[in-house]
């Protein structure tokens, strides 16, 4: 959880990884991992590190040739400016810096990071004049320095033992092995440094060589008082000499030669020399987690006056925004990274005459390009403008950065232009997405409502039927999922570390996983795969880890990689509501049941196409397999996942049929007119799907779907908690049969060959109730045109018809040696079905053989939506609905 913007700005800085041979391979016989793609997946965990003295880190961006770029909090005041004036620092005002700069430096130390580039212009100060290290993630980015071809830190601030070891680089073939990391001693002599500069008023070490000044510091460690030597070289002896007993105490400290002598930021900040100090913020507390046993608003406290929430100074409401939301509008409304470092000449471009490589003749006449500077470290931190945001925003009412969630026009957007927004929730989500009024209005709803999880989980599952906003993307699926309780705890209980028989298969997966991504491609992507992975199959001992489990994760991964439990949490939720026993052992009985459902739901929707993939042999276990064993993550590239599951997580486990019909679909006409290799051909490499179409008709597939007819034996048990999603949008889950002698009326499970015979679905008599709203207000249930959703044709002899039936079904009687097609399409009652086409017909006889054979045929002649009354017309007996006519007189 990122804090405010407030007064801070946003910056961006660049800099270059290390350039890796491309004729080289690693041990598993892979390309090596780009420095870059290393460094990007080591900075995530620096946007979690957020501390009062430390500038947030937002993100980072990958360009050409290594480049990277970075995005952090930015304020343009730092120690620099005192330097500048060239006069000395109050002793107050050196010991309040160094204590703060020592809470910071504290506080990375505890998640296990040093900065090594203390420098007076990486020491900002906000608009209070209190210190906000910068760039202190790019030592524990670029693994120490390895991954780039500069040294982290400033020669004039680095410590002696840091000067020592020399700089190194891998590919460096002089050096046998790496120096070991810095450790936080380290800054504290960069801390001694800076004070001992504030106290004189001066910069230390600028006006001698290089090699002289190191030489210098390394000659320092033969001197009893440092501090004095120093003084004694820069003229600033009688300055030093008048400072307090106290500061002088902490210089000496800081600036002890041995590091085994010299103290950690945290036995410094603890010291004497501090006493007196005054901290000027309240005790800082890590913000508790949206997913956890501890209360989120124990902190709040109401002001002793109530009216100091009402002051508004200056409508300023963007910056009470989180630093990352405010980035991630920037970004929509035109920022451009690239573009904002050209113009401040941080990129140059060079014609490609300029890049050619460095070469020299036989007489020694050099040509080419010298070694090229921009290569190295640029420290230059570009400020980026808010302008074009702001003004974008500004016909946004103020009212809209803090909806009334009880308010049934809470969700709508809220500005000057309100029409304009609210048709925007009628355009493609593609652009939507792209709006950043409309985004604003999104973030800004998902935020409270999030905040308010889990006592506003339904207004959750209402506003995520219109769409989710990419930014709150990873905690809106994890309220989705119902995730509850700590789930951290949970998470670090179970054992990821012991080896285990499946940890060979999870090695060889993980670098064939959604690779294309720079995040899930980097090594700490495979560390955290494997972790997320190892500790599902450890947690649940009576599944097994099939080929595919690694898709599945993907998706919960990238959206919280920098939250393994709640990846894994997910993960531990989906997989029982869509893929129950999917990974048993022996999982075979599952998939064919899963499988067949789905070639019911084919002939069920589109019985042409349905006809003609069973002509050519194209069955669904050829090409189904991998999209439902990975709900389509293997298939799609992640931001068409991200699209789709949207929508998937709102609906039940049946909605995957409805998803695979519509993909079938889009693939139509080229299925109808190719043939069995054809179609092998089609499927080994998937054309391009139009995702939002496929979840447009997945939903119009699915409200058309009666909920019994995708009933598996082997899905998951119902759950006593309605369902929350789109599903109820499909209106046959309202029914009037309360009085009805109980019975039961849902499906029976069937055999595997039992179910396979039938080329329709079952329907439930507790469906057919529901939908012909069998009671005596109503006998039949319509559309909005009129027209009826359902059509119950009964296929009984007249008699049998007669003596009962259901009330508004239609009498097609059968004889049992009616079996053609075209005695089928030639019968007079044929031609009354004509006027039913299109909608859902059910089928009922005594006998399911009749029934089967009845609707086969009706499919066989291009009839959608034909399904069977399960268990037949007994089924319906016990609840006394029959309708018997009345006698003629």
């Amino acid at each position: 959880m990122m804090r405010p913007l407030r007064d801070a700005q946003l910056g961006a800085f660049t800099f270059f990884a290390s350039a890796l041979p491309h004729d080289v391979c690693g041990s598993n016989g892979l390309p090596l991992t780009p420095n870059s793609i290393k460094i990007l997946g080591r900075f995530q965990i620096l946007k979690t590190v957020t501390h009062p003295r430390l500038c947030q880190y937002v993100d980072i961006s990958r360009g050409k040739h290594e480049r990277l770029i970075v995005v952090a909090e930015h304020y343009e005041s730092s120690l620099s400016d005192f330097q500048k004036q060239s006069k000395a620092a109050s002793s107050e005002t050196v010991r309040q810096v160094a204590y703060q700069v020592l809470e910071g430096l504290e506080f990375m130390n505890k998640h296990g990071m040093v900065h090594r580039a203390l420098s007076p212009h990486n020491v900002l100060m906000d608009c209070k004049g209190d210190v906000k290290l910068a760039k202190f993630g790019l030592y524990h980015m670029t693994d120490h320095g390895a991954d780039v071809d500069f040294p982290v830190g400033y020669p004039s601030y680095l410590a002696p033992e840091v000067i020592a070891q020399g700089s190194f680089h891998p590919s460096d073939s002089s050096h046998d092995e790496a120096p070991l990391p810095s450790g936080p001693k380290t800054d504290v002599w960069s801390l001694g440094v800076l004070l001992f500069e504030l106290c004189a008023g001066r910069r230390l070490l600028q006006n001698i060589d290089i090699s002289d000044r190191l030489k210098f510091i390394l000659t320092l460690g033969c001197m009893d008082d440092i501090v004095t030597v120093l003084a004694e070289e820069h003229g600033c002896l009688d300055t030093i000499k008048k400072l307090p007993e106290n500061v002088l105490e902490l210089l000496r400290k800081c600036l002890t030669f041995h590091p085994s002598k010299r103290p950690t930021p945290a036995e410094l900040l603890h010291d004497p020399v501090f006493d007196g100090v005054s901290c000027l913020y309240a005790p800082f507390q890590k913000p508790v987690s949206l997913f956890s046993s501890s209360l989120r608003c124990a902190h709040l406290e109401l002001p002793e006056d109530i009216s100091d929430l009402c002051k508004d100074d200056d409508d300023d409401y963007l910056s009470e925004r989180p630093i990352d939301e405010v980035y991630y509008l920037w970004c929509l409304a035109g920022g451009d990274l690239e573009k904002e470092l050209i113009n401040k000449e941080i990129i140059l471009s060079k014609p490609p005459i300029c890049t050619l490589p460095n070469f020299v003749l036989e007489d020694g006449e050099s040509f080419g390009q010298g070694r090229d500077r921009s290569f190295l470290l640029d420290d230059t931190t570009v400020t980026l403008s808010l302008c074009q945001l702001r003004n974008r925003l500004k016909d946004v009412a103020g009212e809209a950065f803090y909806p009334l969630l009880e308010d049934e026009q809470s969700s709508l957007p809220q500005s000057n232009s309100s029409h304009e927004l609210s048709s925007t929730v009628t355009l493609p989500l593609i652009i939507r997405e792209r709006d950043t009024e409309y985004q604003l209005m999104r973030v800004i709803l998902f935020d409270r409502l999030l905040k308010a999880y889990p006592y506003k989980k339904n207004l959750v599952w209402k506003e995520a039927r219109v769409d989710i906003p990419p930014l709150l993307r990873g905690l809106a699926w994890a309220a989705l999922l119902g995730i509850e309780g700590d789930i951290q705890a949970k998470y670090e209980s179970i054992d990821k570390d012991t080896p285990i028989p499946t940890d060979r298969q999870i090695e060889v997966d993980i670098p064939r996983c959604h690779q294309y991504d720079e995040l899930l491609s980097s090594p700490q992507g495979h560390v955290k795969f494997r972790r997320v992975l190892k500790a599902w199959v450890v947690s649940h001992p009576d599944l097994v880890y099939w080929q595919g489990l690694d898709s599945l994760c993907a998706p919960f991964l990238y959206l919280n990689f920098n939250n393994e439990a709640l990846a894994y949490a997910c993960m531990s939720a989906f997989i029982p509501k869509y893929l129950y026993n999917f990974f048993l052992k022996d999982n075979s009985h599952v998939i064919q049941e899963y499988l067949t459902v789905f070639s019911q739901m084919i002939a069920f929707h589109d019985p042409e196409l349905s006809n003609h993939l069973n002509e050519i042999g194209f069955i669904p276990d050829l090409y189904a397999i991998p999209w439902f064993l990975t709900m389509f993550t293997h298939v799609f590239p992640l931001h068409k996942i991200f699209h789709l599951w949207d929508t998937l997580l709102l609906g039940n486990s049946s909605f995957p049929f409805c998803i695979g019909v519509a993909i079938l679909q889009q693939l139509r006409d080229r299925l109808l007119a190719n043939g069995f290799n054809e179609c092998i051909l089609l499927f080994s490499d998937l054309p391009e799907i139009d995702i939002e179409r496929c979840v447009r008709e997945s939903i119009n597939l699915f409200c058309w779907t009666p909920k019994s007819t995708t009933y598996r034996q082997h899905a998951q048990p119902p759950k006593a908690t309605s369902d929350n999603g789109f599903a109820k949008t499909a209106s046959y889950y309202t029914s009037d049969y309360q009085d009805m002698p109980k019975a039961d009326l849902s499906r029976e499970p069937l055999a595997l060959g039992e179910l396979k015979a039938e080329v329709s679905p079952r329907i439930s008599a507790e469906d057919l109730i529901d939908l012909c709203e069998l009671s005596l207000t109503g006998p039949i249930k319509r559309t909005r045109a009129g027209k009826p959703k359902i059509i119950a044709v009964d296929i009984r002899a007249a008699e049998d018809f007669s003596r009962g039936h259901i009330t508004g079904s239609i009498n097609v009687p059968i004889s049992s040696e009616f079996g053609s097609d075209v005695e089928i399409v030639q019968c007079p009652a044929t031609g009354v079905l004509q006027t039913y086409k299109g909608r859902v017909i059910v089928v009922i006889s005594h006998t399911m053989n009749a029934a089967a054979m009845f609707a086969s045929h009706l499919v066989k002649v291009n009839f959608p939506r034909v399904c069977i009354l399960d268990a037949g017309i007994n089924k319906l007996k016990p609840t006394g609905l029959l309708t018997v006519p009345s006698p003629q007189i």
